[in-house]
């Protein structure tokens, strides 16, 4: 997942960079005359396999900077860490500026980020919602035990 400008940038050029890739490894078929025809296949699918999923990040940040994001689904527990990302990069908030609103360093919330909130306290997440002006509205389902 994108998370900043930064990352943005870099995917951007590394899908070119595949893009770029993909149509010169088409422009050198004949180089490949002794490889059998379904290892060609694999890893020409390989590269456009890569540049899908490097294209997906980017439409999805993409989708979250444009502001037409209203609700950032959940499944999970784990996947709150992603919403929080998500749901900053949708009220068009930089990492310092979400920092400069909990009163913390910027850096901090890149490590947050990076650990996917892992070293964050129940109560710094309560305040990085808070800090995002977001509410959950969500059911805690219990699971039939075997």
């Amino acid at each position: 997942m994108i998370a900043n400008e930064r990352q943005y940038r870099i995917t951007r050029n590394r899908a070119r960079s595949f893009a770029r890739a993909i149509d010169d490894f088409d422009n050198t078929k004949n180089e490949r005359a002794n490889v059998h025809p379904s290892l060609v296949r694999a890893e020409r699918e390989a590269m456009e396999s890569q540049l899908k999923d490097l294209r997906e990040e980017l439409e999805e940040y993409e989708n979250l900077k444009s502001a037409e994001v209203q609700v950032i689904s959940v499944a999970t527990f784990e996947g709150i860490a992603d919403g929080l990302i998500k749901a900053r990069i949708a009220r068009g908030l930089s990492q310092r500026a979400l920092a400069e609103r909990l009163g913390i360093q910027e850096q901090q919330v890149q490590r947050y980020e990076a650990q996917r909130y892992a070293s964050a306290s129940y109560f710094r997440l309560c305040e990085v919602a808070g800090a995002l002006d977001i509410r959950f509205e969500n059911e805690i389902l219990l699971c039939l035990v075997p």
